[in-house]
Parts: C-alpha cells; sequence; structure tokens
C-alpha cells in the first residue's frame, strides 16, 4: 500500500504544478460542468451512499450526516455553483512598493499546493473540498472514513468524469483507501502534501494532531453554549434556543449546554418547552432540574452528571447549567468550550459587549442561533471546515484561507553590495 500510495502523491503533485497555469475563466467552467453534471450522477452516488447507510445504525449520531439524498446533492450543486461565481483569491496584490535602489516588490496570493483532508462520514464534504480546493488553485489529497467510502468513492468518479471531460489532470484529486493505514502514510508524507486538515470528531482530530509531520489546521468539535442572560428576551431566546438544538443536531454548531441565569429560570420551562416536540433529552442541574420537574416530560428530563458539560452531544440531547452572573457563565464557557461557536440571549448593550469581547472562539454571537456558522451561510460559498485554532485561518475556511503568498521583485541588473 505504502509504494501505491506514494505514487499517488507524485501524481497529484503534478497535477498541483499544472493547475497554476489553467485560468479562472476555465476553473468557473469546470465548477459549472459538475454541478451540471450531479444529477446525471445522482443514482449511482445514492445507490452507493444507499449501501453505506446499509452498515450503519439508524439511531448512531453520524447516521444524518452520512445521509445524501436527492435534495442534499440539489443543494450541494447549488454550493458548487456559487463558488464559482466568487472572485478568484488568486493573484492578488496583498503588498507593493518601490526600493530606493529601483526593485519592484510585491506579494501575491498563490496557493497552498496539496491539501489533505482526513473526515468521517460526510460525503458532502468531497464536493465541498473539491469546490473549494480547485478554486483556489489548489490539488486534494483525500482520506475518507469506511463508513462514507462507497459513496465517496462514486462521487470521486463523478468529479473525475469532468474534470477529464474538460482535458484537465483528474490526478487534481484523489481518494486514498479508506484503511487506517493510509492516514498514517498521508500524515508523514511532508514531502508531498503541504497541508492537512482534519474534519470529524474529537478523537479523529487528536489523533491527527498527535501524529502528524505535515502542517495540519484543526477544524475543531463543537461543544457549543448559549448564555441567557437576566435581561434576555424570553421570545427570542425560546426560538433560538428551538433553532440551535433541533435544526441539525449531528452538526458541528449545534447547541449542547445552555446556561441559564438564576434570575430567567422562572422563564425555562416556556423556554425548553419547544424541544418537547423533537423529544430533546434535557440533563439539568439541580436548580434546573426543579424548575422543569412537572412541566418538562419526565422520561425526558434528568439529573446532569459533570460529563454532560464539555460534551459534543451530537444528537437530541441538551445539558442546562445555572449561573449567578455573566462571569460565571464565562469562566464555564472558558473551561468546557472548543472555542467554535459561543452565544449570548441578552437586552443589555453591556452584557453584550462584554460577552462578545472577554468569550475566546472563532465564532460568537448575540441574539441568534449558532446554527449560521457554516461557510455558505456567511456568503462564502462552502466551507473546507471550521478552524477553531488561531494561526493562519479562524472560523469557517474557504476560498482566501486556502492561499499562500510570495514575492515577486522585479529589477533591471541591480546587485547587491553589502
Amino acid at each position: 500500500m505504502q509504494e501505491t500510495i506514494r505514487n499517488t502523491f507524485k501524481s497529484v503533485r503534478q497535477a498541483s504544478r499544472e493547475l497554476v497555469m489553467i485560468g479562472e475563466q476555465a476553473i468557473n467552467s469546470i465548477l459549472i460542468d459538475l454541478a451540471e453534471t450531479i444529477p446525471d450522477c445522482s443514482s449511482s452516488i445514492l445507490e452507493a451512499n444507499r449501501r453505506d447507510l446499509d452498515r450503519m445504525d439508524p439511531a448512531d449520531p453520524m447516521f444524518d450526516r452520512l445521509l445524501l439524498n436527492e435534495k442534499r446533492l440539489e443543494i450541494i450543486a447549488a454550493d458548487i455553483r456559487n463558488v464559482a461565481t466568487l472572485p478568484s483569491p488568486l493573484d492578488i496584490v496583498l503588498e507593493q512598493r518601490r526600493l530606493p535602489n529601483g526593485l519592484e516588490l510585491k506579494k501575491i496570493t498563490v496557493p497552498i499546493g496539496v491539501i489533505g483532508i482526513i473526515y468521517e462520514a460526510r460525503p458532502n464534504v468531497t464536493f465541498d473540498v473539491f469546490a473549494l480546493c480547485l478554486k483556489s488553485g489548489n490539488a486534494t489529497v483525500l482520506k475518507g472514513g469506511s463508513d462514507a467510502h462507497e459513496s465517496n468513492t462514486a462521487i470521486v468518479e463523478c468529479i473525475k468524469t469532468v474534470l477529464r471531460r474538460n482535458g484537465i489532470n483528474d490526478n487534481t484529486l484523489s481518494l486514498l483507501p479508506s484503511e487506517r493505514e493510509a492516514a498514517g502514510i498521508m500524515l508523514n508524507a511532508v514531502d508531498s502534501i503541504d497541508m492537512i486538515i482534519p474534519r470529524g470528531s474529537q478523537k479523529l482530530i487528536d489523533f491527527v494532531r498527535q501524529n502528524a509531520k505535515v502542517p495540519v489546521i484543526e477544524t475543531g468539535a463543537g461543544i457549543v453554549h448559549t448564555y441567557i442572560d437576566k435581561n434576555a428576551d424570553t421570545g427570542i431566546a425560546t426560538k433560538v434556543i428551538f433553532n440551535a438544538k433541533t435544526r441539525r443536531p449531528s452538526v458541528c454548531n449545534a447547541l449542547d449546554t445552555l446556561l441559564v441565569h438564576a434570575a430567567k429560570l422562572d422563564d425555562l420551562p416556556q423556554i425548553t418547552a419547544p424541544l418537547q416536540e423533537k423529544k430533546v433529552v434535557i440533563y439539568a442541574d439541580e436548580a434546573a432540574y426543579a424548575k422543569l420537574q412537572g412541566s418538562y416530560p419526565e422520561s425526558l428530563l434528568e439529573r446532569a452528571r459533570p460529563e454532560h458539560f464539555g460534551t459534543e452531544f451530537l444528537s437530541l440531547k441538551l445539558s442546562v447549567k445555572t449561573v449567578s452572573s455573566i462571569e460565571e457563565a464565562l469562566d464555564h464557557i472558558a473551561e468546557y468550550s472548543s472555542r467554535h461557536s459561543e452565544a449570548i440571549i441578552t437586552n443589555d448593550p453591556e452584557a453584550k459587549a462584554e460577552f462578545l469581547k472577554r468569550v475566546d472562539a472563532a465564532v460568537v454571537y448575540a441574539n441568534t442561533s449558532t446554527a449560521f456558522t457554516d461557510g455558505a451561510q456567511f456568503g462564502l460559498g462552502a466551507e473546507i471546515g471550521i478552524s477553531t485554532q488561531k494561526l493562519h485561518a479562524r472560523g469557517p475556511m474557504a476560498l482566501k484561507e486556502l492561499t499562500s503568498y510570495k514575492w515577486i521583485i522585479e529589477g533591471d541588473g541591480q546587485t547587491r553590495s553589502v
């Protein structure tokens, strides 16, 4: 396997060198062609996805992430069309000046080169990653999980068909075997891969961080909090909490922990009432449990244990903690947050300003749902992941974050004397 994968890396590197000569118009045409081809590929993709789904328990939180259907493929195609309409992130002049010796200096954006993606049961990532990497001039090596291997294989074949039809080296995108051994080879490919981005569980991210020799950008797990301040609008809190928890509970921007100021506990039954419709299990601390007992279904209400805080549930489960002040809410978030997305519900401008300033997270919200942490929602076309670190990229990573830069120096015979 090692020799085969190393040969794959060489082919992808060669493809990346060819990509820099493909113009923006040609890249956009390829993306539009792919979006229009997805319906033709849908039968084979959905059949492959069905085989993957047959091997997974529907109760598994990953099941929804793995699921593809006609509607989701339509959304994917729309996102790809959107990426095609975005300005190219390449050849942008970041800095330009003329030195006293006459040298002309210019700093311009360029592709990173070869980007490796390690991900789990998210076959839509295959499309998203390809569109963003192609638009930014990068070749891509994918290492998907075994849960989605048949889906990923069908999607990659669809993409390669489009590349070949447009006269583009189809090694621009390569899918590695799903075996764990392939991941180890990839993480050590320092001469072949310029950057690796893991997308998946905290376990996967930790594995990549601990074993990679190639530079890594972490797209962290989402342990997401919303704090209901003592001056919160109860109506806003009710609809925001319902959306943040139930829209798609298996994704990383879904709400995990609700922090409630003690002064708002009387409103907690009203705020959580809609969650009953979706059968959300609530793990409440003693004060919150006492307020919910008798109003929230007994079968869905449990006393919180320590492990219910700092947990990414990825399902219809929610922990609730009572706090006595914004300071206590901020301390809790600082201790348990994965620095992905955090929110406050309040009508107090000072509390809002303090929360937005002090919370250390990639995205911080006031009076709205954390479900908006998404590249497409931010107007980025799509995303390659949500970075929770601070070097190079933070938050939804899209085209701009998939570029580096280089200096261009032009002269007319200058030489350096000192």
